[in-house]
């Protein structure tokens, strides 16, 4: 029995891993650019602090649509199964990162050009909303209940390979080409490259099985969208303020700090990717070991121990931070990391343990994405406008401590829901 699952269950877990590598690639990638040139090519007219300011409110932008995109998706996901949401979803990002790379500058189109990095960062939103709740729910719900932390924390390890492709080919042309060429031409590259990607991962996508938990409810929900305001609000507000300090502490890191990094301190572009591209390699590696750790000890106690960690690092990271030396700044990061990975690698099965099926893609989708709201949208903007003055930001540290202790209280009220191992009878 065991030999004809596993293969199945492994050609899964991998599609999905993929799937969620590409689009996470396509969000992340917007992300760089963000901190990187987009303030001075199509917000010329501001300031530099305003510049980078304008180019991360569209960043945040494409995490209010998230929850859009959820209850779209979530809705097709609980109504039509969880297979044309992974379709779906991807076919709308990769199409939209595509076009984000031949956006004309605001030189050539006036006010046109940031306009539709606002539209197109809100699609990219719209198809990422409906990912997570897609890729993850296929998986979990295939998986054998004692192991579902682990098959499910294989979709979570596509966000950290996507992050490295982008950031990759972001770190290789700002090494390869001058200031003038990357900001002429260069930064599109990995935008354009998003088409190949979407495309082989439709094609991985295309052969997969139906959840078979979809396929057992006899009655699906109308409108899952009321049923979870109805039945489940309380829920979905507790999971969404649980998530937010890991969104708000993995945007710090990744998307803040290097603007930062670069802008205020003079760290190299390239130093900078290097230090945390080393920090999310860690973070990948270790997803799965804290998953097993999941299926070994419970959810909420992994998600509790790292919102605690969390809350202790925020300071000694922006400390870190502030010397500009690449290993400190690199240790600063990677602590900050572990602490993220130790919620999140967990996330995958626990959010879907907490819902019912009928109503499940849409209710751990909203909650998950409502967290990015609060954490991922709002950190770089607040963050930057925070550490404007002279001296060590230590106004970003006590905004992320803050959203730290918040989280903390939220997972302290939710329950656990790890199956709890039966007993084997003795024999003899």
């Amino acid at each position: 029995m065991r030999t004809t699952k596993q293969p199945s269950l492994l050609r899964l877990a991998a599609a999905s891993l993929a799937g969620t590598a590409i689009e996470f690639y396509d969000f992340f990638i917007y992300g760089t650019a963000a901190a990187l040139v987009l303030g001075p090519l199509f917000f010329p007219t501001f300031s530099p602090l305003a510049g980078t300011l304008a180019a991360f409110a569209t960043f945040g932008v494409g995490f209010v649509a998230r929850p859009l995109g959820s209850v779209l998706f979530g809705h097709i996901g609980d109504r039509r199964g969880r297979r044309p949401v992974l379709i779906g979803s991807l076919l709308l990002t990769g199409l939209a990162t595509v076009a984000v790379g031949c956006v004309p500058t605001y030189e050539s189109i006036g006010i046109a050009a940031p306009l539709l990095l606002l539209v197109l960062r809100f699609v990219q939103g719209l198809g990422l909303g409906g990912e997570w709740g897609g890729a993850v729910l296929l998986t979990a719900e295939h998986a054998p209940a004692e192991r579902r932390g682990l098959w499910s924390s294989f979709p979570q390890i596509g966000p950290p390979i996507g992050f490295l492709l982008a950031n990759g080919i972001m770190l290789a042309l700002s090494a390869t080409l001058t200031d003038a060429q990357f900001a002429a031409w260069g930064w599109r590259v990995p935008f354009w490259a998003a088409g190949v990607l979407a495309a082989a991962g439709l094609a991985l996508r295309g052969s997969l099985a139906e959840s078979p938990d979809f396929l057992r409810v006899r009655e699906h929900a109308r409108v899952p969208l009321v049923e979870v305001v109805r039945d489940h609000w309380r829920l979905v507000l507790l999971t969404a303020g649980a998530l937010a300090v890991g969104y708000a502490v993995f945007y710090a890191v990744t998307t803040w700090s290097l603007a930062y990094g670069v802008e205020r301190l003079g760290v190299s572009r390239t130093v900078m990717l290097a230090c945390i591209m080393a920090a999310v390699v860690v973070k990948g590696v270790l997803t799965p070991v804290v998953a097993v750790l999941g299926d070994r000890y419970g959810r909420r106690p992994l998600c509790l121990l790292g919102c605690a960690a969390s809350a202790l690092w925020m300071f000694p990271m922006i400390a870190l931070l502030s010397t500009g030396e690449p290993l400190l700044m690199f240790l600063g990061f990677v602590v900050a990391m572990v602490a993220f990975i130790t919620m999140f690698a967990v996330i995958a099965a626990y959010l879907p343990e907490l819902y019912e099926p009928r109503v499940r893609c849409t209710g751990a989708a909203v909650g998950y994405n409502l967290g990015g709201v609060l954490g991922g949208a709002l950190t770089p903007i607040v963050a930057t406008a925070v550490a404007h003055g002279e001296g060590t930001p230590w106004g970003v540290a006590a905004y992320l401590t803050g959203i730290a202790v918040l989280s903390l209280g939220c997972f302290a009220l939710l329950p656990e829901t790890r199956p709890v191992r039966k007993a084997v009878p003795a024999t003899g």
